[in-house]
């Protein structure tokens, strides 16, 4: 049976293979704010990832094999909406994501459903360049006219969501390649879901190895347009109202 949500936030943190830098990563984010609760969802790691991740104090939710970004995102929001969490945000395990910038992306929840933490908005040095350039600026620009207001950075997994986009989430997540950022994001807005973006700063990956060489960023040009018109053909969601949050809502 679900609990009456609190004022605390669930920061989810999906990982595989992230032994290297998990552990600090959330040690840094439970120092930033003690009320936040850290979810790693271990997606079928065969390193020592979930071992550290619950010694430096995460919930650490299993999965028996490797789902990918989206599936371990979908269980995370599975266990928000059992567990009654009114906000979850996103946190990537490597550390590139300053938990500092938490509560600022948290911030946007006040007047959209989603916020993203944008990495192009005229705050830090983040740069990319070639394919994957020209594929994030195209996306941008699509999905801008989608919201209805300008976004910079729409395949940030730095991203906040209220319960209204908790619950679009649970009818639609996929698990595809770029479905957790550009599809989820198209969906949620056709859905009748709200976004907004906050200037955040990257920083370099605190362990492991970068998956970004020159044909990868070539093929990721070619799956992100995919993925975008694909994210068209999608049904809408029926998501529930603006309302405020009670026991019978969270019953439904």
């Amino acid at each position: 049976m679900n609990s009456l949500p609190s004022q605390r936030v669930l920061v989810i943190m999906p990982a595989w293979n992230e032994e290297e830098a998990v552990a600090n990563t959330v040690t840094e984010v439970l120092a930033t704010d003690p009320s936040y609760d850290v979810l790693v969802v271990n997606d079928g790691s065969t390193d020592r990832t979930a071992v550290v991740a619950a010694a430096a104090g995460a919930t650490v939710l299993n999965l028996p094999f490797n789902l990918g970004v989206g599936g371990a995102m979908r269980a995370g929001f599975k266990y928000a909406r059992r567990f009654g969490y009114a906000q979850v945000i996103q946190v990537d395990a490597d550390g590139q994501h300053d938990p500092r910038n938490i509560a600022e992306v948290l911030a946007g929840l006040q007047h959209a459903d989603i916020s993203i933490g944008a990495r192009f908005a005229d705050r830090g040095d983040y740069t990319v360049s070639g394919p994957r350039k020209w594929a994030m600026l195209v996306l941008a620009k699509v999905i801008s006219v989608v919201a209805k207001t300008k976004l910079t950075d729409v395949t940030s997994g730095f991203r906040a969501a209220n319960d209204r986009a908790i619950s679009q989430y649970l009818d639609h997540y996929p698990a595809e390649y770029l479905g957790d950022t550009i599809d989820s994001l198209v969906v949620a807005l056709r859905s009748g879901c709200t976004v907004t973006q906050v200037p955040v700063e990257m920083r370099p990956r605190q362990g492991g190895t970068p998956s970004h060489n020159p044909l990868k960023a070539a093929i990721y040009l070619g799956r992100s347009i995919f993925a975008l018109l694909f994210a068209f053909t999608r049904k809408r969601s029926v998501v529930p109202s603006n309302q405020p949050i009670t026991a019978a809502t969270i019953g439904e």
